[in-house]
């Protein structure tokens, strides 16, 4: 634990983009609490930047991959001799050309490099190619003959209960049963609502894309822009039949991650080939095989029955969760674990009863989306807390008040909320926040109307709503994870290095990384070198780890340095270390006697420490949902203010306000930049991104049927309410920023929706025609 987060401290900042506010105080120029713009902002914006894409070699190979027309299929044969025999190629890989265990899975082992006797999904991976040129690799790909009887498909995770087994596993993947408190108890006010969410896709900027370049030892390298190195090393090895230690993979840069950025079935067959061949590989995918290859967030059925009293007060809460996970378990267990166990929300439930199941389909296969689990469920126990506050004719934000959770109190898996839930206070933020003002009724504010110009009826068919949700995710890993990271911190003439394998995915931590090390032993240059497998491991880059673990083995490794950097001074000088600061390159002491910069200190020495940091433990669900499965916990209050088009069906966002727990604000800058763009992806989900299957057959895999947000469909965003109230028992007192606002705009949406039309929306995305037809009806 760190010094500066021994005590709780509790503050709150107004974010300068709401009108009339100033910030609270002037921000340093470095260190934590900066807004330090990222080290590679300039090539990123210059477009030299370099990516998997763009990487090359001497005697590069292309890669190209067969992938199922079929759902579901049995696959008689496979005959790849007229690919083989195609000028150009150099090799053609399959299930039998795989040396290890010809099976791969980040939690469970179950997903075949390459189908050999049956393919369970749309896109699955059959065989690969590698020619001297991409066209070739493509048109070998195509040539190879496979013979299948096709199969009926389960795309119903109803009736995959009963269904044949589709997987020697069978097909349900995990039951959580959650039992808290008396069943028997039941309230004065009963509401009950079904709820379906559908399958939104991560829609990387970057299609995936690699190279392998094959080593003299027999190893391979794997060039690719991964975001849990050492696991996908791992998972190549065992596939490739080779120890670990033959095996290095290199992180590229990565464009764009919310969530596992990289799937091993891109990775694996191009290490293949490239072992195959003696020659470097490269693979780049097209946006077909980009939808086809990795996961997306589970589809979701949810059953609710909410309890209360005649005041609002929450009694009893009772769920049913279905997860669609697809063909492959993936991180399918760990989601389900988080959309049982926050199943009611951030709200006192004094009794809670979920079933939770996570089943095998024949779709798409499922895996980690950025707030997985968690956003399902919000968006069906926020809309439960409209129909009740409906049908109490209470006010829908002092019905959330009134059973607001806060700290010290219980959640339904029977763990207490030991870290800071200031979930009152957000939501009060947000009620007394400006509302925006009405579009006037004129030809030039027509583009503010649904649609825009041309695209909207008469403005007397537009109606304003106003929606309110409150969110919550899980931070670091869960249910016993091992959470830990080992990070390395060099000091040589004036300038600093930071070794860590956290790879930067967007979420900053190269530029924490830099404002530690600035922050600790007061040197302005400071370089994050490159990642790889050679490194110690630093885990995923998911729920906020590397702000966390990471961020906190930085520290440790500097505070290290600084003993060791300090020490012959205060021992020069008669003093202890804790007497001495650094600061803008200086090292002083208390009384002023000692005076001298950081580089005359070091007087051409190099110094360097390495340091892990490990979190405290975790526990596993029991039989009955209930233990202490997480680490800590972030909130989030979002408000959103919509208009209508009741004749079209069409949803313009007008405005979206946020108040959120941060915990601390290390670079205000780039945590209001998460919070826009975690945020604009929930308006995805709430409105546009479904990635829609027809028997388990993907359709129009593509950005064209895939409609993604673009900055013309962002609404302002506004970032109310920061609070800082530093969680004790992490690094710097910091939280994860950008998933809680993902889980918790969808929510907010279909309640202002709801609000504008007076109908439930049960479904997400939002469909044109059900908002006509409830407006209408």
């Amino acid at each position: 634990m760190t010094s500066d987060a021994a005590t709780a401290t509790s503050t709150t900042r107004t974010s300068p983009q709401s009108e009339g506010t100033e910030p609270d105080q002037e921000l340093p120029a470095l260190g934590l609490g900066a807004s330090l713009p990222p080290a590679d902002v300039r090539a990123k914006t210059e477009g030299t930047f370099p990516y998997a894409a763009d990487l090359w070699a001497e005697g590069l190979l292309w890669a190209a991959m067969l992938r199922s027309p079929h759902p579901h299929a049995r696959i008689l044969s496979i005959d790849t001799s007229a690919a083989a025999r195609m000028p150009g190629v150099r090799a053609v890989v399959t299930h039998e050309d795989i040396p290890g265990d010809g099976a791969y899975g980040r939690s469970v082992v179950d997903r075949p490099v390459f189908a050999s006797d049956l393919v369970r999904h749309h896109g699955e991976a059959i065989a690969a190619v590698a020619a001297d040129h991409p066209d070739t690799a493509r048109l070998a790909a195509a040539a190879i003959t496979v013979e299948y009887e096709v199969l009926e498909p389960v795309t119903d995770p109803e009736k995959a209960f009963a269904a044949e087994a589709l997987h020697p596993d069978g097909n349900l993947i995990r039951h959580i049963p959650l039992r808290y408190g008396d069943p028997d108890t039941v309230g004065e006010v009963i509401v009950e609502g079904l709820y379906r969410i559908g399958r939104q896709d991560p829609a990387p900027i970057g299609a995936e894309a690699g190279l392998a370049v094959p080593r003299p030892d027999g190893g391979v390298e794997l060039y690719t822009a991964s975001t849990d190195p050492h696991t996908d090393r791992d998972l190549a090895a065992a596939c490739f039949g080779l120890d670990p230690e033959r095996v290095k993979v290199v992180v590229t840069g990565v464009p764009g991650a919310t969530g596992d950025r990289e799937d091993p079935g891109f990775q694996i067959p191009l290490g293949l080939l490239a072992l195959r061949t003696g020659c470097p590989v490269k693979l780049a995918a097209t946006r077909e095989e980009s939808f086809l290859g990795h996961a997306h967030r589970h589809p979701t059925l949810l059953r609710y029955r909410h309890h209360a009293d005649s005041e609002g007060r929450l009694v009893k809460v009772e769920a049913q969760i279905l997860l669609d996970a697809g063909a492959y378990a993936d991180a399918s267990s760990e989601s389900l674990a988080a959309a049982v166990a926050f199943a009611c929300g951030p709200y006192v439930v004094p009794h809670a009863f979920i079933e939770g199941w996570a089943v095998r389909t024949n779709n798409p296969p499922s895996g980690h989306v950025r707030g997985e689990g968690a956003m399902q469920v919000c968006a069906a126990y926020e809309g439960q807390m409209d129909k009740l506050a409906a049908k109490l004719g209470i006010d829908p934000v002092e019905l959330r008040l009134r059973n607001a959770l806060s700290t010290g109190d219980m959640l339904p898996t029977s763990q207490t909320v030991t870290c800071p839930a200031p979930v009152a206070e957000l939501l009060g933020e947000l009620r007394d926040f400006p509302l925006p003002t009405l579009p006037k009724d004129s030809p030039e504010d027509d583009w503010l109307l649904p649609g825009g110009p041309e695209g909207a009826g008469e403005p007397g068919a537009v109606r304003r709503g106003v929606g309110y949700a409150l969110g919550m995710v899980h931070m670091l890993g869960a249910e016993g994870a091992d959470e830990v990271s080992t990070a390395t911190v060099r000091v040589h003439d004036g300038a600093a290095t930071v070794i860590c394998a956290a790879v930067e995915t967007g979420q900053g931590f190269t530029t924490l990384a830099r404002q530690i090390v600035q922050e600790t032993l007061g040197i302005e240059e400071v370089h994050v070198a490159a990642v790889d497998t050679d490194q110690p491991p630093a885990g995923p880059a998911t729920h906020g780890r590397h702000t966390w673990v990471s961020g906190g083995a930085v520290e440790r490794a500097a505070k290290m340095v600084r003993t060791q950097l300090l020490q012959p001074l205060a021992h020069k000088f008669g003093m202890s270390t804790e007497l001495l600061q650094i600061a803008d390159g200086k090292i002083t002491s208390y009384d002023g006697v000692l005076s001298t910069t950081v580089t005359e200190a070091m007087d051409g020495k190099e110094l360097w420490a390495t340091a892990q940091c490990r979190p405290h433990p975790t526990e596993p669900l029991d039989e009955s949902g209930q233990g202490d499965a997480f680490v800590g916990l972030a909130f989030c209050a979002v408000r959103a203010v919509v208009d209508v088009d009741i004749e079209l069906g069409s949803v313009r966002v007008v405005e979206m306000a946020v108040a959120q727990d941060v915990g601390r604000v290390l670079n205000p800058s780039q945590l209001a930049i998460r919070i826009e763009a975690g945020v604009t992806q929930g308006i995805g989900a709430a409105l546009t991104e479904n990635l829609r299957t027809a028997r388990g057959l993907i359709r129009h895999p593509d950005l064209t049927g895939y409609a993604l947000p673009t900055s013309l469909d962002a609404p302002d965003i506004r970032i109310v309410k920061l609070v800082e109230e530093r969680d004790v028992v992490a690094p710097f007192g910091a939280k994860a920023a950008s998933a809680v606002p993902v889980v918790t705009s969808p929510a907010a949406v279909a309640s202002a929706v709801r609000a504008a039309t007076g109908r439930p929306v049960n479904r997400l995305p939002i469909r044109p025609q059900a908002a006509v037809a409830a407006a209408k009806s």
